[in-house]
């Protein structure tokens, strides 16, 4: 994957991220009341957290990108503990599904494990967030030209946290055309559905994109999540339009605008993400050298 691609997958992600924390859980009426249209880096809001702070969607992706980097294959035990130190670190943002899975982790359940142990134990409505889709784009990078792996690391790490058929081959699907994207090929997302075994709802949200943002969902559960997203990235006329779009959607801001950014990032590159947003958000340097490193290295 070309380099440029690839910093900007990583980047895009952590800018949508830290875009939409400050208004996450707000409805759209609300942030347009109180700011308008979010353009700018906003400090405070949700979590309290100073302009360009990033959450648990970057901060997980960052111990998939170091995992990999390191090891140079993919390792559910390296990245379950990973993501135990991380937990145990205090972060002031972790989704549901994915401390529960943590915390069996941490109490010896294999990585593999933990994510279905959750799914199993929870109702439906509950048992298909964004958690894992969120975070997997690192994946995308590394296994760019490997189609078939590319799938299958995408679903297993999904399982580490989430289990779910449609949290499953979203990572999938979501990875397979971050690469078609970076390759500029003409319809990755009809070629990533084609090689995906996607659950019918899935399969029919993303088959044919809506053509009015106004049928949107920005919630966090997976199919909103991912349909959202990939209509504002795929759609967009530049990597500020799409992030934009998204986070002024409201709900699931972080998540929604983290997805959408990757998907901006994989098809304009680094260069075209504002540098005010850049020079704002934290780890900027090592995500630029992560994306570089998974697209120049050799992975297992």
């Amino acid at each position: 994957m070309d380099t440029e691609r690839a910093a900007g997958i990583l980047l895009g992600l952590a800018c949508g991220d830290a875009l939409g924390r400050p208004v996450e859980f707000r409805s759209a009426a609300s942030i347009e009341r109180a700011h308008g249209t979010v353009r700018e880096m906003l400090g405070h809001g949700t979590h309290g957290q100073p302009a360009g702070t990033i959450t648990d969607d970057t901060e997980l992706a960052l111990c998939l990108a170091r995992s990999l980097v390191e090891l140079s294959r993919f390792d559910p035990d390296d990245i379950g503990q990973r993501f135990v130190d991380w937990l145990e670190s205090g972060p002031f943002d972790v989704g549901l599904m994915t401390a529960d899975a943590i915390r069996h982790i941490r109490d010896g359940t294999a990585p593999e494990t933990a994510g279905r142990r959750v799914w199993e134990a929870r109702s439906e409505g509950s048992n298909a967030g964004n958690g894992s889709v969120m975070r997997c784009a690192p994946h995308a990078i590394a296994y760019a030209d490997h189609a078939d792996r590319l799938a299958e690391v995408s679903e297993r790490s999904s399982t580490i946290t989430h289990a779910d058929p449609r949290c499953t081959a979203g990572c999938a699907v979501l990875n397979l055309t971050l690469a078609g994207l970076a390759r500029d090929d003409a319809d990755p997302l009809t070629a990533a559905l084609d090689r995906v075994d996607a659950p019918g709802e899935l399969h029919d949200a993303l088959v044919t994109l809506p053509t009015r943002p106004s049928t949107l969902r920005s919630s966090g559960y997976v199919v909103h999540t991912l349909q959202t997203a990939l209509y504002h990235g795929l759609t967009a006329e530049s990597a500020e339009e799409g992030i934009v779009a998204a986070v002024n959607m409201g709900e699931d801001t972080d998540t929604v605008g983290a997805v959408t950014g990757a998907v901006v990032g994989a098809r304009f590159g680094a260069s075209d993400l504002p540098d005010r947003w850049v020079e704002t958000v934290g780890h900027t340097t090592e995500l630029r050298e992560l994306g570089e490193q998974l697209a120049t290295g050799t992975f297992d």
